[in-house]
């Protein structure tokens, strides 16, 4: 079966976060995962080979799955039962989206352990906070019924911080999704970070908050994450990532 010109740039680019996502250590050995919609009214869309390491993934050994959760094509992988949970939720029910990221890294966990959630104490908080849900823990996401309240909690927001569990953020490209969970992520270790030195801290005024939600769109010319996704490309080419294959 050839391979349609839109879905080998997706399984590039799908293959080239999950690298970024290794380079940048926010993985969690094989137990996250991330997932991009396929063009065209099938509703198929690609996720990561479950047991196989995010610096290992690259194009081809993406699989190919429907809203069902079964294979579109053979794998010799086997899919991760909760991420078929989460994504196909979401995939499901926001048209607008084409990818959707989830970690598990440490600051991301902490931060979503704690009441308050992610503080406004911070650049990158605020524009994370223009566009952030929560979702209370209900254990491993195996279960179909946990699905509405996902997609309740996140609503039409770009972020979903999922209490005791991780990270969650969607984008119309993968570029968007990366750069939400660059700037999520980054938010919540400047949070630890800023919590461990003791002293008391300051919040920005709410006002700027909301201020910030219309600002974003200048600061990246409206390019959203495209502004900088180029140039992460060449730095996993310099690397010798062989993420296209």
């Amino acid at each position: 079966m050839t391979q349609s010109d839109a879905e080998r740039s997706l399984r590039i680019n799908l293959a080239a976060c999950y690298r970024l996502i290794a380079l940048y250590g926010w993985d969690d050995l094989v137990f996250t995962h991330i997932s991009a919609r396929i063009p065209g009214p099938e509703h198929h869309f690609l996720i990561n080979p479950y047991g196989m390491l995010f610096e290992e993934i690259c194009a081809s050994s993406l699989v190919k799955i429907d809203l069902g959760g079964d294979k579109v094509e053979p794998s010799e992988y086997p899919v991760n039962p909760a991420g078929f949970v989460i994504h196909s939720a979401i995939h499901a029910a926001r048209e607008d989206v084409t990818c959707v990221l989830h970690t598990h890294t440490p600051a991301g966990v902490a931060v979503s352990a704690q009441a308050g959630g992610l503080l406004p104490i911070s650049q990158q908080a605020t524009v994370a906070l223009a566009s952030l849900g929560y979702h209370d823990y209900e254990g491993i996401a195996l279960r179909d019924d946990e699905k509405p309240r996902l997609v309740r909690d996140l609503g039409s927001n770009m972020g979903l911080m999922l209490r005791n569990h991780g990270l969650l953020t969607v984008g119309a490209s993968i570029a968007d999704a990366f750069l939400a969970m660059y700037n999520l992520q980054r938010a919540c270790e400047v949070q630890v970070l800023a919590q461990a030195g003791g002293a008391a801290l300051t919040s920005v005024h709410p006002m700027i908050v909301e201020g910030v939600r219309q600002n974003i769109a200048k600061v990246t010319r409206g390019m959203g994450g495209e502004l900088a996704w180029p140039a992460l490309l060449r730095r996993l080419d310099r690397s010798g990532a062989r993420y296209k294959d």
